[in-house]
């Protein structure tokens, strides 16, 4: 897996670097200290994920995430900030980042959550999540319109589980699980996964 590693800390940025270059299975493609330093990285060599901080001088980590992923063949976007604010969170997963952790993430989790995002599954860093669930207000059902069931999966996709996981958590095929999510996102009107997990996380879910 190749990583890009962004961020405009060069100590922070070296010790990423570093994270990545001495784990078998990972190569560092490059490092930037802006956005535009990002594009111009992945323009040249290209990546499997792009590591990303979200406020940097020039253009900022949110138009840094919309740039990349225009590309034909797009990394993954996993955001990686000091920034807890749910509203930073919301704004990250439009802008099409498939991971949001903070910077008091350990090695372990930085690493599991590139090798999931790139394996096509989305991530919240559970520090986000707890921060997210004391500020949310609560609420039966956030969502009336949705099934219970579907209401559950939508549980599970906002707290970043792939399709997958949350088949084997509800004891339902993958296909079934699909299903479901198609009719979330026509309910929702919503695209794709990650609109759909930006406005469960608006409404206080993300477990």
């Amino acid at each position: 897996m190749r990583v890009l590693v962004v961020d405009d800390h060069p100590l922070y940025r070296s010790g990423l670097r570093t994270m990545v270059e001495r784990v078998a299975g990972f190569e560092c493609a490059g490092v930037a200290a802006s956005g535009e330093e990002a594009l111009e990285r992945y323009a040249a060599t290209g990546c499997d994920v792009v590591l990303l901080d979200l406020r940097m001088p020039g253009i900022g980590g949110l138009e840094t995430c919309r740039r990349l992923l225009a590309h034909p063949d797009p990394p993954a976007v996993v955001v990686l900030t000091m920034v807890e604010e749910d509203s930073s969170v919301v704004a990250a997963l439009r802008a099409g980042a498939r991971g949001y952790l903070l910077k008091g993430a350990d090695e372990a989790e930085i690493l599991a959550a590139l090798r999931l995002v790139a394996a096509g599954g989305t991530v919240l860093g559970p520090a986000v999540a707890a921060a997210s669930l004391a500020r949310a207000p609560a609420a039966d059902r956030p969502f009336p319109e949705l099934t219970d069931q579907e209401q559950r999966v939508l549980e599970l996709l906002a707290a970043g589980r792939p399709t997958t996981g949350i088949a084997d958590q509800l004891s339902l095929s993958a296909k079934t699980v699909r299903n479901y999510l198609s009719a979330i996102y026509a309910k929702l009107q919503v695209d794709d996964r990650y609109g759909a997990i930006a406005v469960a996380r608006e409404r206080g879910l993300g477990r």
